[in-house]
């Protein structure tokens, strides 16, 4: 980032008072196309769509170079099955049944990937009809088992990317995935966890996305105040079940083909379906452009919990305890680890910028692609948040008595930090 961007996106959060940037999106009749990498630049993207959190797409261009599109697929473009099973054959995948629906989502089963590509052929030379259901793998965690190298290349455009920088730093998890199925397999109606930006990349194959702006899911409720799974379902024009459906306008349409890029705005609900045989690598990453709209989203998850068991409030024991652990079991976090999630951060960023590293570099030589000015703004929205972490009620219930440093330190660190940047 130079400082012209990060003066620009520090006086685009300033103009929002307290209103959620999510919340804020112009009316667009189509979605962009990014044709040409040479001629799109970090700061391009960072004010053209991160910002504003705007849907975009970019074309093959972008990922000619990845060893997946080459590796994974054959000659004609279909999956590269006889690849696949000599690499990972034996790797124990996540997949889910697109053809039972368990609350607004598909219930999943774990198998050998060997036995999932089995499958897979069967159900394309059975016309793709199985008496097993519609199969798709979801939510293979293929990097944190293997190396990316030579799978793909991180786009600079997704660089800042806190989800998983944090998860990298505790070696236990991730947010990248690889997803793969045959045609007619898809994801019903949703936002992405955490509220988070994510990117999603067709290796081969081709799928359809149906975008809803923020905010707009909720005129497509039904009368019990549900959200769609399924918004082609005819049902959804049912006004005695959707009474406020006429609310919604029509969807973002987009066709994604073979390795075009696709880059999925925060809050913006979604529906998106294999039109082929098709194979994508995809990422949930949050930084300081929706981390906002994290926190938001995080106080909202706690409230309902908090309505579901409001009748033991009074007689149980830490009563607000255990709704963050409920909380923690239900959404993947807590208040309690927000707090970490911002300190590494945080504390990773301080420490680019007191020892003057050069851009790109911190600690231990990791490429975050990262550079001061980044890190300074990095640094501004996370006291930003924190700021108001620090005065939530429920916050104030955590024990954080061993947190190292406490967060109101942190928050002090980073406030000195702000104002010390001002003429970086």
């Amino acid at each position: 980032m130079d400082r012209e961007t990060r003066v620009f996106a520090e006086s685009h959060f300033r103009g929002f008072e307290g209103r959620l940037p999510s919340r804020v999106c112009p009316k667009l009749d189509r979605v962009d196309f990014i044709e040409k990498p040479d001629s799109f630049s970090y700061a391009d993207f960072f004010k053209g769509y991160l910002l504003p959190n705007l849907p975009c797409v970019f074309s093959s261009a972008f990922t000619e170079d990845w060893g997946s599109r080459r590796l994974w697929v054959t000659p004609n473009g279909k999956p590269n099955f006889d690849y696949l099973l000599q690499n990972y054959g034996d790797v124990v995948v996540p997949v889910a049944n697109c053809g039972v629906q368990e609350y607004n989502s598909n219930p999943k089963e774990h198998m050998p990937l060997r036995d999932y590509i089995s499958y897979w052929k069967e159900y394309i030379q059975g016309n793709y009809s199985s008496s097993r259901g519609c199969l798709y793998l979801k939510d293979w965690h293929l990097c944190r088992d293997f190396s990316a190298e030579g799978v793909f290349t991180l786009p600079i455009y997704f660089s800042s990317d806190w989800l998983n920088e944090y998860w990298d730093a505790l070696d236990v998890d991730d947010y990248r995935f690889v997803y793969m199925g045959p045609a007619g397999t898809w994801s019903p109606f949703h936002a992405d966890i955490f509220r988070s930006f994510s990117w999603s990349v067709n290796i081969c194959g081709r799928k359809k996305w149906f975008f809803f702006p923020p905010g707009q899911e909720e005129a497509l409720r039904d009368c019990h105040g549900g959200l769609p799974y399924d918004v082609t379902s005819p049902t959804l024009l049912d006004s005695r079940l959707h009474p406020m459906r006429d609310r919604c306008g029509p969807p973002l349409e987009v066709t994604q083909e073979a390795g075009e890029m696709v880059f999925v705005p925060s809050g913006w609900h979604h529906q998106v379906h294999n039109l082929e045989d098709t194979i994508s690598i995809n990422h949930n990453w949050v930084n300081g452009c929706n981390l906002a709209n994290m926190w938001h989203f995080l106080q909202q998850e706690l409230s309902a919990v908090q309505q579901e068991v409001i009748e033991w409030r009074d007689t149980m024991p830490d009563w607000h305890h255990h709704c963050q652990v409920i909380m923690k079991s239900c959404s993947g976090i807590n208040f309690e680890e927000f707090y970490h999630f911002l300190k590494i951060i945080a504390e990773r960023r301080l420490l680019l910028l007191a020892k003057g590293m050069s851009p790109g570099q911190v600690e231990g030589g990791e490429d975050t692609g990262l550079g001061p000015q980044q890190a300074a703004f990095d640094i501004g929205r996370i006291a930003e948040v924190l700021e108001s972490v620090v005065v939530h009620p429920d916050f104030q219930r955590v024990d954080t008595s061993t947190f190292s440093p406490r967060p109101e330190v942190l928050l002090r660190q980073l406030e000195e930090a702000v104002a010390a940047t001002t003429c970086l």
